[in-house]
């Protein structure tokens, strides 16, 4: 960015640059500073010790899980702290494809995923698994109708993202899940972009397994959660 010249001193004032680029990351938001600040500086204590410091934290990471399954239509014990969103996508892929893997080898995904999707398949292909990449329209949109075509006996999990983290487009995810659910194949969802900007309710999208990505939605970078259906292995 060019300065700007005033008066003939030729003293330069710079301009502040302007950030519109939230898709990619947020800032922290005010309050989630404040929120955290004790657990940074004086509730330290490991959430898995029996002493009272180490109750607090428990406590503490108990109602942030209560939290984030609220904001999901979820509960509680269905949510998994992780990384970020791409330790989620990790997790959910490669975990349902390995623990149903004796159900068959496919993977149906579409062409527009995340790399922390689209690589995760590719690792997948190479460990003996079959995927599938389903196209989009002129929109960006996956048809719902090429997903079912893309069904076969051997097909395991459908992940397809819902919402896309460059165009915004958020994809029919419902009539996916509706659809996988039916069929008995596990679906998953890359929330990551969609989490905290418009609803997210996993019972309506028929989700088994959803990544987030906090830092999407003013949290720190660092810190995610992957959603985990009852009774999913």
């Amino acid at each position: 960015m060019l300065p700007v010249l005033w008066n003939s001193g030729i003293k330069k004032l710079t301009m502040e640059p302007i950030y519109l680029d939230y898709n990619a990351t947020t800032p922290i938001d005010p309050r989630v500073v404040e929120a955290i600040r004790p657990y940074l500086e004086k509730l330290f204590g490991n959430p898995s010790s029996v002493h009272a410091f180490g109750i607090q934290a428990k406590s503490a990471v108990e109602t942030a899980r209560k939290q984030v399954a609220g904001l999901l239509n979820a509960r509680p014990d269905e949510i998994v702290f992780t990384s970020g969103g791409t330790e989620s996508n990790n997790y959910a892929i490669k975990g349902a494809a390995y623990a149903r893997r004796h159900l068959g080898n496919h993977i149906i995904t579409s062409s527009i995923e995340h790399p922390a999707v689209t690589e995760v398949c590719r690792y997948l292909e190479q460990h003996g698994f079959r995927v599938t990449r389903v196209g989009v329209d002129e929109q960006g949109m996956v048809d719902p109708q090429d997903v079912e075509k893309a069904i076969l006996p051997e097909t395991v999990l459908i992940s397809v993202m819902h919402a896309n983290n460059e165009t915004g487009v958020i994809q029919p995810v419902e009539e996916i899940g509706r659809m996988a659910r039916q069929r008995g194949i596990l679906f998953h969802t890359d929330a990551a972009q969609s989490t905290g900007k418009i609803p997210v309710d996993v019972e309506k999208m028929h989700a088994d397994l959803l990544s987030v990505a906090g830092h999407k939605l003013y949290a720190p970078k660092g810190v995610g959660a992957l959603y985990i259906r009852r009774g999913v292995q």
